[in-house]
C-alpha cells in the first residue's frame, strides 16, 4: 500500500469492522488492521493483488462489484461466505460502495463477521421451512400417483390374460415391473410418516449396525474409521428410523467415493460422536446432545446442488432416486435434531447433533 493511500485512509485503521478498499481492476489497495485479522493476510503483502486471489469469493459477489463499479450500485448481502487462504470459511455480512475520491481508490467493502448462533438459529429456521413444504408436497405427490398406479398395475395383468401370443407378455410384464417399482418408490416416500416408536437408545450400536451393512456391500473399497465417544449416555429415540438415518448418509458417502473420477481404489469413511453441551435445536435449547459425524474423502458435492441437497428428487449421482438425504433429513428433525452439510473436493462431512432427552 502506498504512503499516499495509507495517509487518505489512515481513519479507517480503528474501526473494529474489517474494511478493504479496491480499484477499478478489483485489486485490493488498503486494508485496515480488521480486515487483515479477519482474511488472515498482510495488508502490505497482498496489495496489488486482486481480491478473488486473496480469498475465495462467491460468483455473486463477484458480479456485485462489477456492477458497483460500471453502475454506481451499492450491493448489501446478510449472508457472504468467504474461503480464507487456509481453506477456512467465513459467514460474513457484506456492503460494497463507490468511493469519489479522485485516485484510484473506487469501491469500499465492509465484512462484519456473523454470530455462529444467530447463522445456526436461521439456517434451523430455514431448515424446518423447507422441511415443512418438502414433507407436505411429497405427500401429495404420493398420494396423487400412488392410486393410479393400481388401476395401471391391475390393468396390465388383466390384458396379459387375454394376449394369446406368449411374446407379448414381455411387454406387459415391463408394465407391471415398472408399476412396482414406482408403487416401491410412493412407500418410500410416505415412510417418514409412521408414527415414531421411541426407547432407549445406544449410538454406537446405531453406528456399528451401519458399519456392518456398509462393510458387507462394500467389502474390499472401503475403509471405515471409528472415533467414539463410548461415555456418551443412551438417547431416546426410534432406532429403526435412525439406523435409517445415519444409513443412507454413510451409503451416500460409500457411493459417492465408488464414483470418483481419479478412479482411486480405496475410499474411507470416518464415524466420529462427540457430546456437544448448550446447543440449540429446532428452536429449543438442550443442555447436552449428540454430535455424529460422517465423513468421507470422496469427490465432494457438486456446486450446483449443494444447497439443495435434502430436497427430494435431487441427487448428485446417475441413477441416484434423490430421497436418501431427505429421508434422513425427515428422520433426524422427527428426533428434534439437525442435521448440516459440509463439503469441498477429498473431505465431505455431515453432522447430525441429536439431543439426548427429547421433548414433549
Amino acid at each position: 500500500m502506498s504512503d499516499t493511500t495509507n495517509a487518505a485512509f489512515s481513519g479507517l485503521d480503528l474501526l473494529s469492522s474489517s474494511v478493504i478498499l479496491l480499484d477499478a481492476h478489483l485489486a485490493i489497495r488498503y486494508m485496515n488492521p480488521a480486515a487483515e485479522h479477519l482474511l488472515a493476510v498482510s495488508g502490505k503483502t497482498v496489495c496489488g493483488s486482486r481480491i478473488d486471489d486473496v480469498a475465495g469469493c462467491p460468483a455473486s459477489l463477484l458480479e456485485a462489484l462489477k456492477n458497483a463499479l460500471l453502475h454506481g450500485w451499492d450491493y448489501g448481502e446478510p449472508n457472504t461466505e468467504i474461503r480464507r487462504d487456509d481453506d477456512e470459511l467465513l459467514h460474513l455480512n457484506c456492503s460494497v460502495n463507490q468511493v469519489e475520491n479522485g485516485g484510484d481508490v473506487r469501491l469500499l467493502v465492509e465484512l462484519w463477521p456473523i454470530d455462529p448462533q444467530i447463522l445456526r438459529a436461521t439456517r434451523e429456521e430455514q431448515l424446518l421451512e423447507r422441511q415443512l413444504a418438502s414433507r407436505e408436497l411429497i405427500r401429495n405427490l404420493a398420494h396423487e400417483i400412488k392410486n393410479p398406479l393400481g388401476g395401471i398395475r391391475g390393468a396390465a395383468q388383466l390384458l396379459e390374460h387375454e394376449l394369446n401370443h406368449p411374446g407379448l407378455h414381455e411387454y406387459t410384464q415391463v408394465i407391471i415391473k415398472e408399476a412396482d417399482r414406482l408403487q416401491d418408490l410412493m412407500k418410500r416416500l410416505l415412510s417418514p410418516h409412521r408414527p415414531m416408536q421411541p426407547g432407549a437408545v445406544n449410538i454406537h450400536e446405531i453406528l456399528e449396525r451401519v458399519r456392518s451393512l456398509l462393510t458387507a456391500e462394500f467389502p474390499k473399497s472401503l475403509i471405515i474409521c471409528r472415533d467414539y465417544d463410548t461415555s456418551l449416555p443412551d438417547l431416546v429415540g426410534d432406532r429403526e428410523h435412525l439406523i435409517q438415518a445415519v444409513l443412507n448418509v454413510a451409503r451416500n458417502a460409500a457411493q459417492a467415493i465408488m464414483n470418483r473420477p481419479d478412479g482411486q481404489a480405496v475410499g474411507q469413511i470416518t464415524l466420529r460422536t462427540r457430546v456437544a453441551r448448550q446447543v440449540t435445536l429446532a428452536k429449543r435449547r438442550f443442555p447436552l446432545a449428540v454430535e455424529l459425524t460422517v465423513i468421507d474423502d470422496g469427490p465432494g458435492i457438486p456446486d450446483d446442488i449443494r444447497e439443495h441437497i435434502f430436497y427430494p428428487l435431487v441427487s448428485g449421482r446417475e441413477g441416484g432416486s434423490g430421497l436418501g438425504l431427505t429421508l434422513a433429513q425427515s428422520f433426524i428433525l422427527q428426533h428434534q435434531g439437525t442435521i448440516e452439510c459440509e463439503s469441498r473436493p477429498g473431505f465431505t462431512c455431515f453432522a447430525i447433533r441429536l439431543p439426548l432427552s427429547m421433548g414433549s
